[in-house]
């Protein structure tokens, strides 16, 4: 469905929000789901991130976004850390820890923590969306909803890495970027 906008269940503000965050997953199961291991694992080079590692760094930033917003929570606990760090940071952690597994795998692990978001975004109103953070909020104001869209258009900025690292794997043809 195109179409951005409240979606029932959901605060009028919120349910665009998940509009448009539903529209962004789709994108990424749609662009990574017929990948093979080998080529979720590729590294395009010594800097770069696998596609695998990019996908479970989505995952990570849902799931810190909501300890956040949902918890008042500025960090991972040690579960958290275990199971999100390496996909939070990137980098050398992300390219050791992150590999040999297929793309099922990845979107199970993503989608898991996006289910347990709709559902807490279930429980709040538009009030709590556009409150500001205190915390955050001691240089410039930043409010919930700013928090939520930048899970939002990071999922996107990702989809152009994944969509870029897709086109240049061996043997695939240059798709539209």
């Amino acid at each position: 469905m195109l179409v951005v906008g409240p979606v029932e269940g959901y605060s009028p503000m919120i349910g665009t929000l998940v509009s448009m965050m539903r529209y962004n997953r789709d994108t990424i199961i749609r662009t990574v789901k017929d990948l093979t291991q080998t080529q979720l694992d590729h590294l395009f080079d010594a800097k770069a991130n696998t596609i695998g590692a990019l996908i479970m760094h989505l995952g990570a930033t849902d799931k810190f976004y909501q300890i956040n917003t949902f918890e008042g929570r500025q960090e991972f606990n040690d579960a958290e850390k275990k199971d999100w760090g390496a996909a939070m940071e990137l980098g050398d952690a992300g390219r050791s820890e992150i590999k040999g597994h297929d793309a099922q795998y990845y979107l199970d692990k993503i989608n898991a923590v996006r289910d347990e978001t709709l559902a807490r975004l279930k429980t709040k109103d538009d009030k709590w969306l556009l409150a500001l953070d205190p915390i955050w909020s001691k240089q410039q104001p930043v409010n919930t909803y700013w928090k939520w869209f930048h899970v939002c258009e990071h999922e996107s900025n990702h989809r152009g890495q994944v969509t870029w690292l897709k086109g240049r794997l061996p043997g695939m043809k240059a798709g539209k970027e």
